[in-house]
């Protein structure tokens, strides 16, 4: 499964559902949603959580990606 997911991806499968997470999350944020409301329906434990998953996988802070 591992070696699909990246041949298809370019990431194994738990990173791709990292990055999958993170892409609804932003969806909902550039949509006007509060940044903490967006890491609830996200699966996000908290907004702390969210910004620092939005720091390891894009090198941004989460206020500068969305700026």
């Amino acid at each position: 499964m591992h070696r699909r997911s990246l041949a298809a991806f370019g990431y194994g499968p738990k990173t791709l559902a990292r990055v999958l997470r993170l892409n609804r999350a932003l969806d909902a944020a550039r949509a006007g949603t509060a940044f903490a409301e967006v890491a609830a329906l996200a699966g996000y434990a908290d907004q702390a959580h969210l910004a620092r998953e939005v720091k390891a996988l894009t090198g941004v802070p989460l206020g500068r990606l969305l700026a």
